[in-house]
């Protein structure tokens, strides 16, 4: 029996930013790492190997991983050791200051890794805003080469991902389906080989 209730694809909100720097880190330490494990003699090669252990699962971590999921049901916060999913009904705010929160209604709060705060480009949409406000809208091009003013609101980018995500707990708030507990699951399989890479280094220095 099939049910009848519509899929929903999960949108995914992720930094592109802190990808791109967690892809070069990895880059670099596997070209190091490599390079120490076969040219090296001694403990070399097996400090290198440790590092790497510890090192590849914490850039994944904090560079790669983080991202955010969201649809109709409910937000999947993906951080860096953690995984929570928070049906919408149980989300009490979502709120922006030096960083991007969510907070469930027992006030626990969970940090948006994925989307960090940007001062910088808080900045950069309050002048474009300030231009719109002053009668000097900037002009945008579309895809297909067509200009026009700027008149909405001009917001920086993960403050505008905020402002969808508030618009679809809004709306789906008191759906059937949004309902639940909010669920957290750590992430081992990051966790782990860190760990084991973190121990083996600790011990390879202490016998050397």
């Amino acid at each position: 029996m099939t049910s009848s209730k519509p899929a929903y694809n999960d949108r995914a909100y992720r930094s592109p930013g802190g990808i791109a720097g967690g892809v070069l880190l990895l880059a670099i330490a596997g070209w190091l790492g490599v390079d120490a494990i076969v040219t090296g003699h001694g403990r070399t090669p097996w400090l290198a190997l440790a590092t790497l252990l510890c090192l590849v699962p914490l850039v994944i971590a904090f560079a790669v991983r983080p991202a955010v999921f969201a649809n109709d049901d409910r937000m999947r916060v993906r951080n860096p050791f953690r995984v929570i999913v928070l049906p919408w009904g149980s989300v009490a705010s979502l709120r922006s200051g030096y960083s991007n929160e969510v907070i469930d209604e027992s006030g626990t709060k969970y940090q948006l890794w994925s989307l960090p705060v940007s001062l910088r480009a808080r900045k950069k949409a309050q002048r474009r805003q300030a231009r719109v406000d002053d009668g000097r809208a900037p002009v945008r091009r579309d895809l297909s080469g067509q200009t026009s003013l700027e008149t909405g609101p001009v917001r920086a980018p993960s403050d505008q991902i905020m402002d969808d995500l508030r618009q679809l707990c809004e709306a789906r708030a008191k759906a059937a389906d949004s309902q639940g507990e909010p669920s957290v699951r750590w992430s081992w399989e990051i966790m782990a080989p860190a760990i084991a890479g973190a121990v083996l280094l600790v011990v390879l220095l202490v016998v050397g």
